[in-house]
């Protein structure tokens, strides 16, 4: 026999002890196999490159290239040498028993993590195939493949244990059975991270490409990347973030997709107006020039006009009666003048309100929605309209409350 070869060569060629005949027999003919079975990988790995290399190439598909790239048909080599190396074991270690009874669990088990591996590669290919559709880019695949894995860690790790213990399945899951509560402590935050991947699929809490802020991790960016141990922000400054993928179930955070898919970005900013500048208006005639207040400066003049006269209403004091004031002219100004802003969307509620006056003055809010959502645009249409805020301010005898610097403080000491 072929296997024997080497050691009637060193027996009777060599005249070489029996005992150490058979080691030299067994390292020659391991020898002989690990040669033929690299040469056999390559001739695979060659085969693999050139003819199924040129037949994805060829296809319109793309998987079969994914199938190559995430080294598919190279696992499948390694399992196939393997296996043919396992089934020539028992006439390789005839003379040895034990040996073969020890080789024959290490192959076994090698097997199998190349079984995993190529499981593993084949779905990578799926995830980097599905990703190639604008339905699947926003979904956490990473998170699907990883909770799938995990299922197939432990029941590979089970089959090795099995396979090293020689006891049946059956009996190995009873024993493991009583270290479930050491498991479960030494595997917590795998299975928090397996059951929050779930909830975050099933409720579609975050997705990919979403902006998210968490001020407990100082994450204010969007999510590159969802697993099952962490979720991976990166922010608005270029810095990366790392969430333990439970804290978006535990914690509280906001998602900014809703406001993405709406028809605009809310622009919620107030003024603070001086409580000692707000007064009655005697005169309208400079208010009357203001192109946007001219209708309703002439129509709330004939209703005020109107209902003076039909309550007998003594106009010699201001008090008395209905007036104008110049805070709400001014809060009618800033109305009408969102009302022809062209980058603000008409569709969605816009108004300028008082609110409850504070010590340091009476906050008036703007309250509308930009059209264009960009950030960097946002916040120049923003800054664009509490210019022009500010700048009217004094057109209506109105002063902005500003706390005193030190040179109001030298001149009130002077």
């Amino acid at each position: 026999m072929v296997s024997k070869f080497f050691y009637h060569f060193f027996k009777d060629k060599l005249l070489v002890p029996h005992e150490v005949s058979i080691y030299l027999n067994l390292i020659a003919n391991l020898v002989v196999i690990s040669i033929f079975g690299y040469i056999l990988f390559k001739l695979l790995r060659f085969f693999g490159r050139k003819f199924l290399g040129k037949i994805a190439y060829k296809t319109k598909t793309s998987f079969d290239d994914l199938l190559i790239k995430n080294n598919v048909f190279r696992n499948i080599s390694r399992i196939i040498i393997l296996s043919l190396f396992n089934s020539s074991l028992h006439i390789l270690l005839e003379a040895l028993p034990l040996l073969y009874k020890y080789f024959e669990k290490i192959v076994s088990i090698a097997i199998i993590l190349f079984t995993v591996w190529l499981i593993r590669s084949i779905l990578l290919s799926i995830k980097d195939f599905l990703r190639e559709f604008s339905a699947f880019k926003d979904k956490p695949l990473e998170s699907y493949v990883q909770i799938f894995m995990v299922i197939l860690w432990m029941i590979a790790t089970i089959i090795a244990f099995s396979v090293l213990t020689d006891k049946s399945l059956y009996r190995f899951l009873t024993a493991l059975g009583t270290f479930s509560a050491i498991l479960l402590l030494i595997f917590k935050d795998t299975i928090l991270g397996f059951v929050a991947s779930i909830q975050i699929t099933i409720n579609d809490t975050v997705r990919l490409n979403d902006w998210i802020t968490m001020k407990k991790y100082s994450a204010d960016g969007s999510v590159i990347e969802i697993n099952l141990a962490s979720v991976i922000v990166k922010n608005f400054d270029n810095t990366v973030t790392s969430i333990p993928t439970y804290s978006l179930i535990s914690d509280s955070f906001k998602n900014w997709r809703a406001m993405s898919n709406s028809e605009g970005r809310r622009i919620k900013r107030s003024v603070l107006i001086k409580v000692n500048s707000i007064k009655f208006i005697e005169d309208l005639s400079s208010f009357n020039k203001i192109e946007l207040l001219k209708p309703y400066i002439t129509n709330s003049l004939k209703e005020i006009n109107r209902y003076n006269r039909e309550k007998n209403i003594d106009k010699s004091l201001l008090i008395n009666g209905r007036n104008l004031t110049n805070l709400g002219l001014f809060r009618k100004y800033l109305d009408e003048y969102l009302k022809q802003h062209p980058k603000i969307n008409q569709e969605l509620l816009f108004m300028t309100r008082q609110l409850e006056s504070t010590p340091n003055g009476i906050p008036l809010e703007v309250y509308a929605f930009s059209k264009d959502k960009t950030w960097v645009n946002y916040e120049r249409i923003t800054a664009d309209i509490f210019d022009h805020i500010f700048a009217s301010i004094p057109y209506f005898d109105l002063e902005v409350f500003e706390l005193p610097t030190g040179n109001d403080l030298n001149h009130l000491s002077k």
